[in-house]
């Protein structure tokens, strides 16, 4: 899997302001160490899987191939995460946006945010690399939410409401930094939500490029993490 923005993430998770500035205070209900809970009784989300099925490379944003909604794959990915012991929560449908060196173009895919709880960091790795193989794909990308003050948070989830798909195709073509440090992102496809997962160091052109995207830094929301790109080993 590329390195994406990310997706929408429906459960709250590590917020804090940093030395780019301010971002959007974290709502109540997250346990100590900025983790967040639930508060329905079970497993909190930790961390997040980014996978489709998809092996093709698509330049054409009006491809039919697009219009998929995974749902199958949907209930498949569940089925893989319960069956390695952890928690399945909730998925989201992601339109991804990426610059691919290659053809010297933007090219595009469909792709789902898997929730997981209960997992540990080497649980998280071998779900990936299950995934990975079964769908033919170089890598899948996790991401492990950690306190800010975490020696292995090596990442941001940056998310911000108001992004398109177009919109966001528009800035990468722009941007030959964001091109090169970013790699590409995803917007959710049923609430226009972006969420880019970003190395910690290139924090701060993360927050020029979501700038570019007309995102007021306020209305930011700033998650640390571990990420990962994991294959199938």
């Amino acid at each position: 899997m590329r390195r994406q923005f990310g997706t929408v993430l429906a459960t709250a998770g590590v917020l804090a302001a940093t030395a780019a500035g301010p971002a959007q205070a974290a709502p109540s209900g997250s346990l100590p160490g900025g983790v967040p809970g639930a508060a329905d009784g079970r497993p909190p989300a930790t961390a997040e899987i980014f996978a489709t099925n998809s092996t093709a490379t698509i330049t054409d944003p009006a491809d039919p191939r697009l219009r998929t909604r995974l749902t199958r794959f949907d209930r498949e990915v569940r089925g893989v995460i319960r069956a390695n012991g952890a928690h399945a929560g909730r998925s989201t449908l992601l339109d991804g946006v990426y610059w691919s060196t290659e053809h010297r173009t933007t090219t595009y895919e469909r792709s789902r945010e898997f929730d997981v709880g209960a997992v540990s960091p080497a649980g998280l790795r071998h779900i990936a690399a299950v995934l990975a193989k079964r769908y033919h794909q170089e890598s899948v990308l996790t991401f492990r939410r950690l306190p800010r003050s975490s020696p292995q948070a090596n990442a941001v989830d940056i998310e911000a409401p108001g992004v398109t798909a177009r919109g966001l195709r528009a800035a990468l073509a722009a941007d030959p930094a964001a091109r090169r440090r970013l790699g590409g992102g995803s917007v959710t496809v049923d609430s226009g939500r972006l969420v880019l997962i970003a190395p910690r160091k290139d924090l701060a052109l993360a927050r020029k490029f979501t700038a570019r995207l007309g995102v007021r830094w306020k209305n930011v929301t700033l998650r640390y993490g571990a990420e990962e790109f994991v294959g199938a080993g």
